[in-house]
């Protein structure tokens, strides 16, 4: 699902940011939710790589799971191809 935003709905967002936090705060805020997103994306790339490093010490095959992700990503592609003639075009 995509989420299509225009230029005027933008424009009315900056405005409502910009009324209700004032313009000096904009910065502080943004640079607050990098780093939050930052920290997120950190924390998750250590759980993956807990995961796979204990896979491996294991023994456990971890082929299986790309090979699932390719499989996904094949129907994927298959119902895209399917459903490009049917989606209407705005």
């Amino acid at each position: 699902m995509a989420l299509f935003i225009s230029g005027g709905e933008i424009f009315v967002i900056m405005l409502i940011v910009v009324m209700v936090f004032g313009a000096d705060k904009i910065p502080e805020i943004a640079r607050g939710l990098g780093k939050g997103m930052r920290q997120l994306k950190d924390a998750t790339n250590e759980i993956k790589h807990e995961i796979q490093q204990s896979a491996e010490d294991t023994g456990l095959d971890t082929g299986i799971a790309n090979d699932v992700q390719k499989e996904i990503n094949k129907v994927k592609e298959d119902l895209e191809d399917m459903s490009g003639p049917i989606k209407r075009q705005f």
